[in-house]
């Protein structure tokens, strides 16, 4: 929207988690909030320049087909004489000197359906030393490359990706019900007993954007990140373990299905 609108970052206002004030929404799964979401956003700015092209004109005194918009200014072509968003908007609101044929305000909704799904793709890479004796896993490397098409905030969705890292690496190595094998009560019931990743179990990860392709799905090329992390992140994990030990083991890796699994193999060698 601030792009769109040739507005400052910080002057973009986002109300979200009250019922009160916005419309009926279905949530934001399957990745979709950018690639879907962030369209009708784009649509809505398309219509607020639109209707104030039409306000430009009127107050510039030029037709609505010589009025140009570029980064927040709104032009009359070719030369000088131009009125900012924020004086249009102004005008929109305390309509003085205003189109007889146009509503007072200036605000925009708009509905986006996609054709398709986005396909965002990409690859991971996860280095680990694994302890003979204890079974313990540290990851001392891990690279990830995803291609998400135009990454309209590359701070948001690099921060994306490390959350779905160290979710995925939970997932992997951590997290698991336990319960109880005579009562069946649930033992990891809170997050004093549920195993969840700290601060020493993740490494420093390099995260990049690949150039890939702008999806055809939306016009603004984003591709869908929210889960990217946590789907590669797991798999990764696994299949550097299981390079590592020679045998496969489900998850989680904790300690001490990696040490027995070591175990497994080493055993029937010894006896040879």
């Amino acid at each position: 929207m601030a792009e769109a609108l040739g507005v400052p970052f910080e002057d973009v206002e986002v109300i979200h988690g009250d019922t009160a004030q916005t419309p009926v929404g279905l949530g934001t799964y399957g990745s979709r909030s950018q690639a879907v979401g962030g369209e009708a956003i784009l649509r809505a700015c398309n219509k607020i320049i639109e209707k104030g092209k039409k306000i430009a004109a009127h107050l510039l005194e030029a037709s609505e087909a010589d009025i140009e918009f570029h980064a927040g200014v709104f032009r009359v072509k070719g030369t000088d004489r131009q009125k900012t968003i924020q004086e249009i908007a102004f005008a929109a609101y305390v309509p003085a000197d205003y189109p007889e044929d146009l509503e007072p305000g200036l605000e925009a909704s708009a509905f986006f359906d996609p054709p398709n799904f986005t396909f965002p793709s990409g690859t991971y890479v996860c280095e680990v030393e694994v302890d003979p004796d204890t079974g313990k896993v540290t990851i001392d490397k891990w690279v990830a490359v995803d291609d998400f098409g135009r990454v309209i905030n590359p701070l948001i969705v690099e921060g994306q990706v490390h959350g779905g890292l160290v979710q995925g690496i939970g997932q992997a190595m951590l997290e698991h019900a336990v319960y109880d094998r005579d009562s069946g009560q649930l033992l990891t019931g809170s997050f004093m007993d549920y195993a969840l990743p700290r601060a020493d179990d993740v490494p420093s990860f390099t995260v990049e954007f690949a150039p890939g392709s702008p999806t055809p799905s939306n016009t603004l090329g984003a591709k869908g990140a929210g889960e990217a992390g946590a789907i590669g992140a797991p798999a990764a994990l696994m299949n550097a373990i299981w390079d590592a030990i020679g045998v496969r083991i489900e998850m989680p890796a904790t300690p001490e299905r990696v040490w027995r699994a070591i175990r497994s193999v080493r055993m029937p060698q010894a006896a040879e």
